[in-house]
């Protein structure tokens, strides 16, 4: 697939057949997408044979890269022995097991049970199921509200967007009635003047208090947030928030339920973004880096408190799917971990990738397009602005931040745009070189952008 009229034939098949997720169908029928066709080690190449090195490590869950065989090899030798069966009606097999005593192990403390989905966005709706049943259970049935942050992401099905606080997608959907919003503690934008983080992130956090108020204790089941909000914009909290919310929590019996799609298996530092930010989560939401990407699954850690309840009584969890605990996909489960485990990949990146990475990131603070730089581990995001004191933005409706992640793909980047904000989070597996060439590349998009609005000529 290196031709030039192949990839104008597949192009035409796309543009024909086939609606993208998140996408503008109107426009992007008339445009002209980009065939991906393989990967090596942290480069992606399209139809073309152009490079990119994956800033953003496919949907920030290639971890470990492109390259890795033995997740490969344990999938084709699962899909040998027995490629499907369902784990309904007291049924298993051997992967679904054997991960799910794995991911136990390498569980904050307290989390001894697992319950398999295809993807995050189930994780998040099982999360609903496992909330409103735990407080059935414990006779208090009027306990059925969930509280989640603006701006959040947990997924797009019906439900798991009613629990995210994105505006254009609850626009096209009517979301559940029982899930409730308060604000993000996304200091740069939501800050009064003068405001520091320490103080922000305590007023922030304390908006869950005045909810909780303001619904009243009696009805609200849960909190739910990711440690750190990725596809928002790598909304990094202030140190005092998590605390703060963790005591709300505690003292109001509200679950709080770690949304860990993006932040687990190494991306903050730690295993579990949890640990980075000592949240004492009762269930974590999990999927993307669990199989490196390599095979769809997900699913929800449950905790001894949350799961004693569910299971010191009778009566059938009326909750499930096809391919829960699917033998293939929890096989590239077993062999990532193994990975992870063996080569210390968590380990190697908190000590030598994220410190060398976030310093790398920190040098664009002067550059005259930058307002704001933040980030923690091994993901980080950059605020575009057109004035640094008054942080007005470039364009309206991010269109610089658009110019500026397009400028970056052309030159063999591939970034994301989220807002105003550039944001990456690179495979955990990079070396220094592989930060040096994201850093050229995205400071020559960055001068690209600020030439072509006319700031700091």
């Amino acid at each position: 697939m290196n031709s030039t009229a192949d990839t104008a034939s597949l192009k035409a098949l796309d543009r024909a057949h086939h609606l993208h997720p998140f996408t503008d169908f109107h426009d992007y029928a008339k445009g002209n997408g980009r065939i991906f066709s393989r990967a090596e080690g942290v480069f992606i190449y399209d139809s073309d044979g152009n490079g990119m090195l994956d800033g953003m490590s496919g949907l920030w869950c290639c971890n470990l890269g492109y390259s890795q065989d033995r997740i490969k090899q344990a999938v084709f030798d699962q899909m040998q022995q027995l490629p499907y069966y369902n784990n309904f009606f007291n049924c298993s097999n051997q992967p679904a097991v054997e991960l799910a005593a794995a991911l136990t192990k390498i569980a904050p403390d307290g989390f001894d049970h697992v319950f398999f989905t295809n993807s995050g966005s189930e994780a998040n709706d099982t999360n609903i199921r496992m909330v409103h049943r735990y407080y059935d259970l414990l006779g208090k049935p009027e306990k059925k509200l969930i509280i989640s942050r603006k701006n959040a992401y947990h997924g797009s099905t019906i439900a798991a967007a009613s629990l995210g606080g994105m505006k254009a997608m609850h626009e096209q959907a009517v979301g559940l009635n029982y899930i409730h919003h308060i604000n993000q503690p996304h200091w740069f934008e939501l800050a009064e003047p003068g405001e520091d983080q320490d103080s922000f992130g305590l007023r922030v956090a304390r908006g869950l208090e005045s909810k909780i108020d303001e619904l009243g204790e009696d009805r609200v089941a849960a909190f739910i947030a990711e440690p750190v909000q990725g596809a928002g914009g790598v909304i990094v909290p202030p140190d005092t928030y998590w605390p703060e919310l963790q005591r709300i929590c505690n003292e109001r019996d509200i679950l709080l339920i770690a949304d860990e799609v993006i932040c687990g298996f190494g991306r903050t530092g730690q295993w579990w973004g949890s640990q980075t930010f000592g949240m004492q989560p009762d269930l974590i939401t999990f999927a993307k880096a669990v199989t490196n990407g390599y095979m769809p699954l997900g699913g929800v850690l449950v905790s001894d408190k949350v799961a004693d309840v569910l299971m010191a009584s009778g009566g059938e969890f009326a909750h499930g799917l096809t391919y829960s605990g699917h033998p293939a996909s929890c096989a590239a489960g077993l062999a990532t971990l193994d990975i992870l485990h063996e080569q210390n990949i968590v380990g190697r990146a908190a000590e030598h990738l994220a410190p060398y990475f976030q310093s790398r990131l920190e040098s664009l603070i002067d550059h005259p397009i930058v307002g704001q730089v933040r980030g923690r581990g091994c993901f980080a995001a950059v605020e575009l602005v057109a004035n640094k004191e008054t942080r007005q933005r470039l364009a309206p409706d991010s269109a610089g931040a658009v110019f500026c992640r397009d400028t970056a793909n052309s030159l063999g980047l591939m970034v994301r745009q989220t807002g105003d904000a550039m944001i990456m989070s690179p495979p955990l597996i990079c070396e220094h070189e592989h930060i040096d060439y994201l850093m050229d590349k995205l400071t020559a998009a960055l001068d690209a952008t600020a030439q072509h609005y006319g700031i700091g000529d």
